[in-house]
């Protein structure tokens, strides 16, 4: 897949079939739209082009709401390459883009600098400034400027019922596996490992306590999860806790941490993956350390079992 940060790098490709939209989380509905792109293009013997935004629009156009996302841009780019797109446009996002009235934007984008001869969209989709443009005023405008419109059927959109408002949901109420089954891929988070506090530890559970690098990412509701670690292009088992550690810290301050199966390596300012695979257990306040221990241990053997048969 071939990556362009606006169109400084593109050139118009042979019979371009695109589709457009935020792609948040690249979920079944999404990918729903992007099977249909490619068999269009194979059929018209085109080259598939999908365009994106960064920073996402509603970050831009919602600053006051503290929008949190399923993916980064580094994420989207990742799954959108899975899928078998050839072509990514990530279009720069601020409000002067934002004004384009929905003319302009086929005028100027999907026809002059994109070149697209034919454009695929799902269902309800709407584009522009104040989101004026729909539908109907791509077919209005498809004829004059020389490009085809489908829009996937709502029935087809409605019998998948997946969202990424409804997605985010279920990671926000902890129903991590309900949320994978939306994605079509397990729920990731990335961080740099820091220094933490040591306690883990200190009772025979070493954490890799990490920090967040996109302040927009979506953080799961507080609890333990069975995930994998990804460091260095090897995929480790592991515990990850989610909280303000009510039995051994202030309480105050949320605490990402993983504690990573059978490793003892130094990895501190080190970037890590989690995947996600389930949540088990919400987090608790004990009335001691041993019964936290206690706990612990009970939840590495859960996560074990878990991630045996993921």
């Amino acid at each position: 897949m071939k990556v362009y940060k606006g169109f400084s790098n593109y050139s118009p490709v042979k019979n371009a079939v695109v589709t457009i939209g935020a792609y948040d989380g690249v979920h079944i509905g999404h990918q729903t739209i992007i099977s249909r792109l490619i068999r269009i293009a194979k059929k018209h013997s085109g080259e598939t082009v999908l365009v994106t935004f960064h920073p996402h629009p509603r970050l831009v156009l919602q600053k006051e709401a503290n929008i949190k996302l399923l993916t980064s841009i580094d994420d989207r780019i990742e799954l959108l390459e899975k899928s078998g797109i050839e072509h990514l446009i990530i279009i720069p996002f601020d409000e002067s883009f934002s004004k384009l009235s929905s003319q302009e934007f086929i005028r100027d984008v999907l026809v002059q600098k994109i070149g697209t001869k034919r454009l695929v969209i799902g269902y309800d989709h709407h584009f522009g400034k104040n989101r004026e443009g729909s539908f109907e005023h791509l077919m209005k405008y498809g004829p004059v400027y020389g490009f085809e419109v489908e829009e996937i059927p709502a029935k087809e959109v409605n019998d998948i019922n997946v969202s990424s408002t409804k997605i985010r949901r279920a990671i926000q109420e902890g129903h991590i596996q309900k949320a994978n089954q939306f994605l079509g891929h397990n729920y990731t988070i990335a961080g740099t490992v820091i220094q933490g506090e040591q306690i883990g530890r200190s009772i025979g559970f070493p954490t890799a306590n990490l920090k967040i690098n996109d302040r927009s990412k979506l953080i799961p509701k507080e609890g333990v999860y069975a995930v994998h670690v990804n460091y260095s292009n090897k995929i480790y088992a592991g515990m990850l806790n989610i909280g303000y550690r009510p039995t051994v810290g202030t309480g105050n301050k949320l605490s990402i941490e993983v504690n990573i199966f059978d490793f003892n390596e130094n990895i501190y300012g080190e970037l890590i993956k989690l995947e996600i695979f389930e949540h088990v257990r919400n987090e608790i306040e004990f009335t001691s350390v041993n019964d936290l221990k206690l706990q612990l241990e009970q939840d590495l053997k859960d996560c074990k079992k878990i991630l045996a048969h993921s």
